[in-house]
């Protein structure tokens, strides 16, 4: 299967929004990545639903929506009426995750699961099946830009170990610090789908860099 990228909104730039979304549609990126982030479950806020609503007007691609909020139950069917595709909710946040992941589905959205830095693979054995993405993340959770953490690496191969085992077709999502120096092992260790922001967004040349992790 072939890499899929997906570039996180979060590190667009907001005064010319529309202009960003579109350089996306016109791209060789697959998906739109978006954080909804509650000041919360994260130590930031990102944007809320009328920007979700705004972005799918103009996105001619899948929206990856990714929660990074407490309580995920409550704002699953609002987030399948904004048009998302993919609605990913952090294992940390889920006090029932079998029962979140069956409501994601019964909306018709694929159901992700995403793990902090610090969350072990091994979480997700007795789940795995139920999930169509694991985004783990290779920064901690919050703020764009930062660094990538090295021991992701190791991650992505215990995460493939486990989904090869359980004969899933579970996809792996890398989130934090992508970028064209690291893609080639990421995808070398299992993963299939890359989130970068602003590797993308503050590039000279957005488009050129998607068309160089998707090479990678």
């Amino acid at each position: 299967m072939s890499i899929k990228i997906a570039p996180s909104i979060l590190a667009a730039d907001f005064m010319n929004l529309a202009e960003d979304i579109n350089m996306v549609n016109q791209s060789e990126a697959d998906w739109f990545h978006v954080d909804v982030m509650d000041g919360v479950f994260v130590p930031n806020i990102s944007f809320g639903m009328p920007v979700l609503k705004a972005i799918k007007k103009e996105a001619k691609k899948p929206l990856d929506v990714h929660l990074m909020i407490i309580d995920p139950d409550r704002y699953i069917e609002n987030f399948a009426g904004l048009g998302a595709s993919i609605l990913t909710v952090h294992f940390e946040a889920c006090t029932h995750l079998h029962r979140s992941l069956q409501k994601i589905k019964s909306f018709g959205m694929k159901a992700g699961v995403a793990l902090n830095p610090h969350t072990p693979i091994t979480n997700l054995t007795d789940i795995i099946k139920e999930i169509d993405l694991v985004c783990l993340m290779s920064v901690n959770p919050g703020f764009g830009g930062q660094s990538f953490i090295e021991n992701t690496f190791e991650k992505v191969k215990e995460l493939k170990s486990l989904i090869k085992k359980s004969k899933t077709s579970c996809l792996i999502e890398i989130d934090g610090g992508v970028t064209n120096k690291n893609s080639s092992k990421l995808i070398k260790c299992g993963a299939d789908v890359l989130v970068a922001g602003n590797y993308i967004f503050k590039a000279s040349d957005p488009k050129a860099n998607i068309t160089l992790l998707r090479q990678s």
